[in-house]
């Protein structure tokens, strides 16, 4: 199975200026963990929910002003989206994370989680089950 087939496609990006309170309604609003940091022109990094409370707001942060570029991750692993799901999984335990963004010929085309790769090749794991049921809210 390739990347491509579990992928999240076209993941929300913002902008590196972007208050970091715009971009919680924005993840709020779109009912995501993360987005990408992200102009036209290159790729920033990324941030999670956890970022901006562990980064920005714990550390007192005025979250209504800091911009979003201050505690995004900017060291990014990277996976194209026609390398299989093995592939991906590795980077993920080379690199300690839980997502990837999926780029093709310099472009961001998705983004692909633990849960994306549990639900689409391991369906009756608990993650699997997990990442396949409706959001909890």
């Amino acid at each position: 199975m390739k990347v491509r087939d579990v992928m999240t496609p076209a993941p929300i990006a913002v902008d590196p200026l972007s208050p970091m309170e715009a971009v919680a309604r924005v993840m709020r609003d779109a009912d995501v963990g993360v987005v990408l940091v992200a102009d036209p022109d290159r790729l920033y990094g990324l941030v999670t929910d956890r970022d901006l409370v562990v980064r920005a707001l714990a550390s007192g942060e005025d979250v209504r002003h800091a911009d979003v570029g201050m505690v995004c991750s900017a060291h990014l692993a990277v996976i194209g989206p026609h390398e299989g799901t093995n592939a991906a999984r590795e980077a993920m335990e080379k690199h300690g994370v839980r997502r990837l963004p999926v780029v093709e010929n310099g472009d961001v085309v998705g983004m692909v989680s633990l849960g994306d790769l549990a639900a689409g090749t391991e369906p009756d794991s608990t993650l699997g089950r997990i990442s396949s049921a409706p959001p909890n809210r």
